[in-house]
């Protein structure tokens, strides 16, 4: 059963899937398609919440498409304004929760004269197509691993990595979906294991060969 927030999907600031705070750069190479979000700070939870997914109905019906719901992921933040009212303009501010939809996604579910529409939302599984997406970017003392395309509940909260030189390493979130450490990993097979917010894991044995590069992006065992 949806739960009925009268909430605002803002769809003045039209975001097209580049960059954003949760660090993927672009939400479709990553696995998340056009179906994605900003969330105010609210629902963000500073990074906490990216790549989880939700389910959005709209629900005023002078502006709805039917009644068909949409699934989106959150892939960015969409940031206070206190300067406006939360009532109009500052859609994103506290205590508010709030999506800003990117415009393919919007229209999927409201007419765009209709700008902001409230919903009904839930929390949903994340149902992606191939394994997780690991990339690691930084240099040979500094090593940024970006986690995406997760399902299952989508949300990473825990990311360990491990050699065949290196034990197993916990990283440290550095922001959004980038996880940070200064263990030595070059020149070797590379495993993963992460973990989602609803206490489920998985682990990718050997994901990276041994010859791996900076930049390069692997695939490794999903969520169901």
């Amino acid at each position: 059963m949806l739960v009925i927030e009268e909430e605002l999907i803002n769809n003045n600031e039209l975001v097209m899937n580049a960059g954003g705070a949760c660090g993927y750069e672009d939400v479709t190479k990553h696995g998340y398609g056009l179906d994605t979000a900003a969330l105010s700070k609210a629902l963000f939870k500073e990074g906490a919440t990216c790549g989880a997914c939700f389910e959005i109905k709209c629900n005023q019906k002078k502006w709805c498409k039917g009644s068909n719901s949409l699934i989106i992921t959150a892939t960015d933040h969409c940031p206070p304004n206190p300067q406006q009212d939360s009532n109009n303009g500052g859609w994103c501010n506290p205590p508010r929760e709030h999506f800003d939809l990117s415009k393919p996604a919007f229209l999927k579910i409201a007419e765009y004269k209709a700008g902001i529409v409230p919903v009904y939302y839930r929390r949903v599984s994340c149902k992606r197509k191939g394994g997780i997406k690991f990339t690691i970017t930084g240099n040979p003392y500094f090593y940024l691993v970006t986690v995406s395309n997760v399902g299952g509940y989508g949300q990473v909260v825990g990311v360990q990595v491990k050699g065949n030189k290196t034990p197993w390493t916990t990283l440290g979130r550095n922001w959004g979906q980038k996880w940070e450490t200064n263990a030595k990993l070059q020149g070797q097979p590379l495993s993963f294991k992460v973990k989602t917010s609803d206490g489920s894991s998985t682990t990718s044995s050997n994901v990276f060969p041994k010859n791996w590069q900076f930049g390069q992006t692997y695939e490794g065992r999903n969520f169901s």
